[in-house]
């Protein structure tokens, strides 16, 4: 997209704002695909959590993508979008057997993590086959907030506690048909990544009717010029052949699966705030944008590195500014950063805004969340309103005269 073009979108449908290229998506989504070409049977299942706007889920669902949902109302929306039921793979943590179960009568493909759940939902259900979440304890990726394979996170059944598993599917005679990994996110180090692979494919030798084997997914893009990312081609070449060797080993063709989300949509987003104040202090230039992590947490939550280009002066001198947001608690975006020059009214625009960034936004100090945008074939489409003051109200009960005071009579002479 040009400048130009999200300057527009600004102009159309004010700001803050998410803007979201279909172009990259589909590139993305297209360059996945031929790094697995040598798999015989391949299925990319998008990461709802990532972005779940209807839109979105709209455009994977017609480039012939599943869905990977970890809550019931993904679920939902996945259904809403169109999705077949059993495109969609429901892959919960920490969730009640009830939510499980409602999940299940929906049709949609089931992913266990822990053993409690795995033999309460067998020893009722035995008839509706289960994936199994396996916790490999490898960390393939550099950050561990978002590593989930490691040996103390809640995610999976950890590869030690395989005998008890195997007891759990004997007594209750259900079905597994899939095995599932996730080691996290950013992925550096592709041959971690194979060693991790093996011990799915090691795991997968226990059961007999499996159908696919998902290996997660945690891609790593780059987040600024020169920065590192997952050599998705080099991955595809090493694991497409180790697959096609064990289901020669196994007897039978099984399913690929990834469950791709940051890859396909993070660097198709971008995150365009209003500066309101330029403010020089002793030791920093401070220019504060009418957002702050009410829209945008990463940066807060994990460190992230979010490139920022004043799209309003682009060829302006640069200078060090310190980007922080209007909330009423530190919200900085970015430290001392080289920046064009920035006036106050300047549109900054904050690259790889796709992924995990208006999935997370709140209300916090009664902020409104923003639009989101879609471009599409050169056109901007508004595919979720900006909020209102009624929509901060929308759930809230107004008890009537709870708090008033009652006017004291005189008393009778």
């Amino acid at each position: 997209m040009k400048y130009s073009d999200l300057l527009n979108i600004t102009e159309e449908h004010g700001n803050p704002v998410y803007v979201y290229d279909t172009e990259k998506i589909i590139s993305q989504f297209n360059r996945l695909t031929n790094a697995f070409n040598t798999v015989k049977k391949l299925k990319l299942n998008y990461a709802a959590k990532a972005l779940s706007n209807l839109a979105i889920l709209k455009l994977m669902n017609k480039l012939g993508s599943g869905l990977d949902t970890v809550s019931i109302q993904e679920v939902k929306l996945g259904l809403l979008a169109g999705f077949k039921p059993e495109s969609i793979i429901y892959t919960p943590n920490g969730v009640s057997l009830e939510e499980i179960e409602e999940a299940a009568a929906l049709g949609v493909r089931i992913n266990i993590d822990n053993l409690s759940i795995l033999e309460q939902f067998g020893g009722t259900h035995p008839d509706i086959p289960v994936c199994i979440r396996i916790n490999p304890h490898v960390m393939a990726g550099g950050n561990s907030n978002i590593s989930v394979g490691h040996i103390d996170s809640k995610f999976g059944v950890s590869i030690h506690q395989i005998p008890h598993l195997l007891r759990i599917v004997e007594l209750t005679n259900m079905k597994i048909n899939g095995i599932h990994m996730h080691t996290g996110s950013d992925i550096l180090d592709i041959d971690v990544f194979l060693y991790a692979s093996e011990i799915l494919f090691e795991t997968a030798k226990n059961f007999k009717e499996l159908e696919f084997i998902d290996f997660g997914s945690g891609f790593k893009v780059p987040y600024k010029d020169g920065d590192i990312e997952t050599n998705i081609e080099e991955l595809g070449e090493k694991l497409s052949n180790r697959f096609n060797e064990f289901c020669e080993e196994y007897g039978k063709e099984l399913t690929l699966a990834f469950e791709p989300g940051k890859f396909l949509v993070s660097e198709a987003g971008y995150f365009l705030a209003k500066v309101n104040v330029v403010k020089q202090t002793t030791s920093t230039v401070f220019a504060s944008v009418d957002s702050g992590f009410n829209h945008l947490i990463r940066p807060m939550l994990y460190g992230a590195n979010h490139q920022i280009i004043n799209i309003s002066n682009p060829k302006g001198r640069e200078r060090y500014y310190s980007v922080v947001g209007y909330i009423c608690e530190t919200d900085t975006f970015a430290n001392n950063r080289r920046i064009n020059e920035i006036s106050e009214g300047d549109i900054l625009c904050f690259k790889n805004a796709g992924a995990y960034c208006f999935t997370m936004a709140s209300n916090y100090n009664s902020r409104y969340r923003p639009a989101e945008v879609l471009w599409y074939q050169g056109k901007s489409l508004l595919i979720r309103e900006r909020e209102s003051f009624d929509d901060l109200l929308r759930n809230q009960i107004d008890v009537k005269n709870l708090f008033e005071t009652k006017k004291q009579e005189a008393p009778v002479k």
